[in-house]
């Protein structure tokens, strides 16, 4: 081999050699580099997973908290608040024959309790009344104010006390004032009656709705099942938000036969 030949091979060996030393950095730093992502990725992972866990876990026990205060009431757990209606009216059609006696069955989601209506004493009152229901208006709203040993109050499409059916009925105030299962229409004063009413828990609830005068058009009174008036009752807090979500499922008006 002539001494040019053999520098060439020299040569190109060292270059092989160099290459393979930089390909070896190469890897080297890359691995370095997915070492520290890694390092880095880890506990933000971690992280994350722990608040997501903890955030979930906030979640579960709100959940929890709701459903064993329903159940302890004797109540079935609802798990989400229905959406608000917004079906309005221009007035209540005439519903119920004067002649004759209603009953309306309110099915709740802790039980049912049925109101004799007032219709000889209220007969505006109890024909809204009768009407909303048949048209399925009070159908997944809630009793979205309970104050203890006082009221129980549904009946408001958008659930925080401000709805109403869109048209106003007159004050028909009863002549002999409230008392305990007296249920009654809310207002938020003179000429205001809609689609709220209130169930009076207590005799005291009913002294402590004044009067005479009378302020709140009477609906009727509860003739069965007090003991579901109690169940909502029991869901009572300071603030009148009630610890569980309470549904009325349907209101059934019908005619009580001689």
């Amino acid at each position: 081999m002539s001494n040019q030949s053999k520098r060439d091979r020299q040569r190109e060996n060292r270059e092989a050699r160099r290459q393979y030393i930089e390909a070896l950095e190469r890897r080297r730093r890359t691995f370095k580099t997915i070492r520290n992502l890694a390092i880095v990725a880890v506990p933000v992972i971690a992280i994350g997973a722990f608040i997501s866990l903890s955030g979930d876990k906030e979640v579960n026990k709100d959940v929890n908290k709701e459903q064993k205060a329903a159940l302890a009431a004797g109540c079935r757990y609802v798990k989400k608040a229905p959406p608000t209606k917004d079906d309005t009216f221009e007035q209540a059609d005439l519903t119920l024959d004067p002649t004759k006696t209603y009953d309306a069955v309110v099915e709740t989601s802790c039980g049912s309790f049925t109101i004799r209506l007032a219709d000889d004493e209220a007969p505006v009152s109890a024909n809204s009344f009768a009407f909303l229901a048949d048209q399925g208006f009070y159908d997944n709203l809630t009793f979205h104010r309970i104050s203890k040993g006082f009221v129980i109050q549904g009946g408001d499409p958008t659930g925080d006390g401000t709805g109403g059916p869109g048209y106003t009925i007159p004050d028909e105030p009863p002549t002999n004032g409230y008392q305990q299962g007296t249920v009654a229409m809310a207002n938020a004063g003179p000429g205001t009656t809609g689609s709220q009413f209130f169930v009076v828990t207590t005799e005291d609830g009913a002294a402590n709705l004044g009067g005479p005068p009378f302020l709140y058009s009477i609906l009727g009174q509860v003739t069965e099942g007090f003991e579901s008036v109690k169940n909502i009752e029991k869901l009572a807090t300071p603030t009148e938000k009630p610890k569980a979500i309470i549904v009325i499922d349907k209101i059934t008006i019908n005619e009580v036969l001689a």
